[in-house]
């Protein structure tokens, strides 16, 4: 079913909200989430000498952020949630974009690589092509592209007050290559659980061309 203007804006506003509302608490619940694994894959793949300008998609208060910053990076983050952007640059220091991911303005060519852990699912799957060419367009040349998902079965829609879309992964190679990327690696998390206990998918992407 294609989702109209004013679906596509009923999905962004109660998301946004739903996170609004629980800026405070999400922020205590995830503080400690070691997404160390996610960090060290976009890093490894960035070509040329660091430090390197990132953009944390998704940014939320602004854990990672701050990590990018206590590794030696220029990171800036951008989120919707206007409590999480507030949180965010007091947290981390940084730059931080409020910007509606239905509705991006990236500059061109501006970062060695994207941070976008726990977040592209929120897109509605037909507006995602569209998300993923801005991403790829706001990399330099063979910038790189990691995100992290809760995997499904090419399902959406509402959970518990947020709008999600879950892929499986040649769902989500289907749409990444057809944005202009290139694939580098993937894998299930959390570590060294049975893969029905790992519902999270992480990829890492490299701009082709």
């Amino acid at each position: 079913m294609k989702l109209d203007a004013e679906d596509l804006a009923k999905i962004s506003s109660l998301t946004l909200a739903h996170y609004q509302e629980n800026a405070e608490s999400f922020e205590t619940g995830t503080r400690d989430h070691d997404v160390s694994q996610n960090i060290a894959a976009l890093l490894r793949h960035i070509e040329g000498d660091p430090p390197y300008d990132i953009l944390d998609f998704g940014c939320g208060p602004g854990r990672d952020l701050k990590t990018f910053v206590a590794l030696g990076h220029r990171p800036v983050g951008l989120d919707g949630t206007p409590r999480f952007v507030e949180m965010a640059r007091v947290a981390s220091g940084c730059e931080v974009w409020q910007q509606d991911f239905l509705r991006l303005a990236l500059p061109p060519g501006r970062f060695d690589g994207i941070f976008a852990n726990a977040v592209l699912f929120h897109v509605p799957g037909q507006e995602l092509p569209q998300v993923l060419r801005a991403l790829r367009d706001t990399l330099k040349p063979r910038g790189v592209l990691f995100s992290s998902n809760p995997r499904g079965g090419n399902q959406e829609g509402w959970n518990r007050g947020r709008y999600g879309a879950y892929h499986d992964l040649e769902g989500w190679r289907g749409l990444l290559t057809a944005a202009g990327f290139e694939e580098l690696e993937h894998y299930y998390r959390p570590q060294g659980l049975p893969r029905e206990q790992q519902p999270w998918l992480a990829s890492v992407w490299r701009r082709a061309g």
